[in-house]
């Protein structure tokens, strides 16, 4: 299945839905699989090789989470350092 196919597809399903939805594209799809798994706490490396992103960088443009301070590394590696005490 391509792109285009993919489009037709998901243009079939809304327009079938009786819920009025925004205009449907593959890429919704695809964002929603990676902000899922990224909000999931799934391993960004992980992440990046589940949508054959070639750079991480690209992976991490979706990640809404990564000014949640809980997820920082600092705060993790405060948090670590201050429970060795």
């Amino acid at each position: 299945m391509d792109r285009h196919c993919a489009t037709r597809r998901l243009r079939r399903l809304s327009q079938g839905s009786v819920v009025r939805l925004p205009k449907l594209h593959p890429h919704m799809l695809r964002h929603t699989f990676v902000t899922t798994m990224l909000d999931a706490g799934v391993d960004l490396r992980d992440v990046q090789i589940a949508a054959r992103h070639a750079d991480p960088r690209t992976t991490m443009r979706y990640d809404r989470a990564r000014t949640n301070l809980d997820r920082h590394p600092n705060y993790i590696l405060a948090a670590y350092m201050a429970s060795a005490t």
